[in-house]
């Protein structure tokens, strides 16, 4: 029973983490695009760079936060299986913050405020597990990088 209830647990995690990558990919390929085209339009002029910046840190650090929740579960070790939903959800919102920060969007003040609460979970759940495993602790520090850039911009 116990086996079964493991392969749906890391069945459920790896499919949080394919559609979490495949947002995270396309939104990476269309920050990049949108980061051309706006700067021909600005004129070199990139908005939002900091935003921008701790966004795709926050990304790459939950990458390397989720890889390892899910290394660690295979391993029998279920204590980061919280860590792992939340880090899922931060990695779906900053692909989503991405977007609309490099496009400009009028849409952007508002996702801002929901990545705030969706980073400040992720943070408080990485903070449980900070002081044994090193991608916890990164992943909670570019959360709190993300917070403050988007509380910088719904201020």
């Amino acid at each position: 029973m116990t086996n079964t209830k493991t392969e749906v647990s890391i069945n459920q995690s790896r499919r949080n983490l394919l559609v979490s990558t495949a947002a995270v990919t396309a939104a990476i390929a269309a920050s990049s695009a949108s980061a051309v085209s706006e700067s021909h339009h600005h004129h070199g002029e990139m908005l939002n760079n900091d935003l921008i910046d701790a966004v795709l840190d926050c990304i790459k650090k939950g990458e390397a936060c989720s890889n390892h929740c899910i290394a660690l579960i295979r391993q029998g070790d279920h204590t980061l299986a919280d860590c792992l939903d939340s880090v899922g959800e931060t990695l779906a919102m900053c692909a989503a913050l991405s977007k609309l920060a490099s496009s400009q969007s009028t849409h952007l003040n508002a996702l801002a405020k929901v990545c705030i609460d969706v980073c400040k979970d992720c943070e408080k759940e990485c903070e449980i597990h900070a002081d044994k495993h090193a991608e916890c602790k990164a992943c909670m520090e570019s959360c709190a990088v993300c917070i403050k850039e988007c509380e910088k911009l719904t201020a």
